[in-house]
C-alpha cells in the first residue's frame, strides 16, 4: 500500500491507487450484470433496465479511473494492464449475453471475442518486457463497441419503436465489428511491422 492512493505529485503511486481499485470494482460488476441478464431471460423487463443501467455505470468508471490517474500521475502497470481486462470482460460479457437471449447472432460475439483474447493474451506475453498502453484505435474501438452493446441492451423500443431500434442495432453493431477487427490488425500490423520498436499500440 506504499505510494500515492489519490493525491497528485511526482512521487510513485501504489499500485492499489483509487483508480486501480475504480477498475477492480468495474470487473466486480461484470457477474452482478450477466445475473441481471439471465434472470431477465430475454423478456424485456424491468430487470433488462437494471442490466443496462449496471452496464452503463461500469462503463462510466472506465472515464473516471481513466482521468483520476492521468490527472494526479496514478499511472501504474497494474493499471495498464487492468483497464483493458476490465474493458473487455463487460464489453465481452454484453455481446455473450445477447447471444444467449438470441438478439446478437453468435459469429458476431466470436468474431470479436477472438479478437480480444488474442490482443489481450498478447499484451499479457509482451508485459513481461514491457507493458503497453492502449492506444487511439483501441479506445475508439471501445467506445464503439459500448455504444452499439448500449443500443442493443436498453430496450429502446418502448421509446423508439421496433424499426428504428432494430437498424440502429444493426447500423452500430456492424460498425462496432468492422473497427474491432481493423485495430486487431493495426496492432499485428504495428507490432510486426519492419522496425517497429515497444510502444505498439492496440
Amino acid at each position: 500500500m506504499s505510494g500515492r492512493m489519490l493525491s497528485a505529485g511526482e512521487g510513485p503511486a501504489s499500485t492499489w491507487c483509487v483508480p486501480n481499485l475504480i477498475t477492480i470494482v468495474r470487473i466486480l460488476m461484470v457477474p452482478l450484470f450477466v445475473w441481471l441478464m439471465v434472470l431477465d431471460a430475454g423478456s424485456h423487463g424491468a430487470l433488462r433496465w437494471w442490466a443496462g443501467a449496471i452496464f452503463l455505470v461500469a462503463i462510466a468508471t472506465d472515464a473516471v479511473d481513466g482521468h483520476l490517474a492521468r490527472s494526479r500521475n496514478l499511472i501504474t502497470d497494474l493499471g495498464k494492464l487492468l483497464d483493458p481486462i476490465a474493458d473487455k470482460a463487460l464489453t465481452g460479457a454484453g455481446f455473450i449475453m445477447l447471444s444467449i437471449v438470441a438478439e446478437l447472432p453468435w459469429w458476431v460475439t466470436l468474431v470479436i471475442l477472438t479478437r480480444e483474447i488474442g490482443i489481450t493474451v498478447w499484451r499479457l506475453v509482451e508485459a513481461r518486457r514491457i507493458v503497453l498502453p492502449a492506444g487511439r484505435g483501441g479506445k475508439a474501438k471501445t467506445v464503439l463497441q459500448t455504444v452499439a452493446l448500449g443500443l442493443a441492451l436498453w430496450p429502446l423500443h418502448v421509446v423508439l419503436g421496433h424499426e428504428i431500434w432494430h437498424w440502429a442495432n444493426i447500423v452500430f453493431m456492424s460498425l462496432a465489428v468492422i473497427l474491432t477487427v481493423a485495430s486487431g490488425i493495426d496492432y499485428l500490423w504495428q507490432a510486426y511491422r519492419p522496425g517497429a520498436s515497444a510502444d505498439s499500440s492496440s
